[in-house]
């Protein structure tokens, strides 16, 4: 009599998966102490914008908007560097991922689930400092509406640099994670620079790694509507849609780069 032939656990659905893995990735993300201190000091800053207006020059809406709005996107910024680039490490520092990996789970889809997961707590974080921004603004009379483009765009921003932060977290350590995410912040915001550079050099390396840096690096600068919204300039209809499809388009790129990059990486 011949044995049953043993039959391999039948491998989940993609999506299941990722949704899986997205949903654990949050409840980690939203239990990190940092998260709530982040969260605390920026909730605390947007609120405390009503009193630091009155203690400088100028329009007191502006500044109250100017620093609400800038501190949705700094805050924003550390959760994604010191919440996002731990992540990937802490499952290889517990030695969870090995049983995670042993599950019919491929690697991209760890990858896609932990970019899920994070980008929940970072747009939940979004949520919760526009909608202090929006309280103090709507006890004041004004209306918050004019600043959903660019807190959306904010959030778009935050969506690319998160991405960077998983793909540096899955071939580095996290202090390494944490200066490249920085770096490409930065640089980022101050794409236009390297185009700007590259016309004034003559032809040769120095230029075409300029050209090479404008390329490939993310324009953070051209979906910064900060500035537009805090003076009431007049916002393109198809401005907050361009963004979000662009920062669509560089997210899959480099979640593709990065899901490539931890399948050839070795776990000792």
């Amino acid at each position: 009599m011949t044995s049953p032939r043993t039959q391999e656990p039948p491998r989940p659905r993609a999506l299941d998966a990722i949704f899986a893995i997205a949903v654990n990735t949050f409840r980690e993300g939203i239990r990190d102490r940092i998260l709530y201190l982040l969260l605390a000091f920026a909730l605390l800053l947007i609120a405390a914008s009503r009193f630091l207006s009155l203690l400088t020059v100028g329009d007191e809406s502006k500044i109250i908007k100017d620093l609400g709005l800038s501190a949705i996107s700094v805050f924003g910024l550390l959760t994604s560097m010191f919440v996002g680039v731990s992540l990937v490490f802490k499952e290889i520092e517990r030695r969870t991922v090995y049983t995670l990996l042993a599950k019919p789970v491929s690697r991209w889809q760890f990858v896609a689930g932990k970019y899920a997961g994070l980008l929940a707590v970072l747009a939940m974080n979004v949520l919760l400092m526009s909608a202090v921004l929006a309280a103090i603004l709507l006890f004041r009379g004004e209306s918050p509406v004019p600043l959903l483009p660019a807190e959306l765009l904010i959030l778009v921003e935050l969506a690319i640099v998160t991405a960077f932060a998983i793909l540096f977290s899955s071939f580095t350590n996290p202090i390494l994670s944490a200066v490249g995410t920085a770096a490409v912040y930065v640089t980022g915001h101050l794409s236009w620079s390297f185009d700007l550079l590259s016309r004034r050099l003559p032809p040769g390396a120095g230029r075409t790694l300029c050209d090479l840096l404008h390329a490939v690096l993310p324009n953070l600068d051209r979906l910064d509507l900060k500035t537009a919204a805090v003076h009431a300039l007049p916002i393109p209809p198809g401005e907050p849609l361009w963004g979000a499809l662009y920062g669509a388009g560089y997210i899959v790129a480099v979640l593709i780069l990065a899901a490539w990059l931890f399948s050839r990486r070795d776990f000792p």
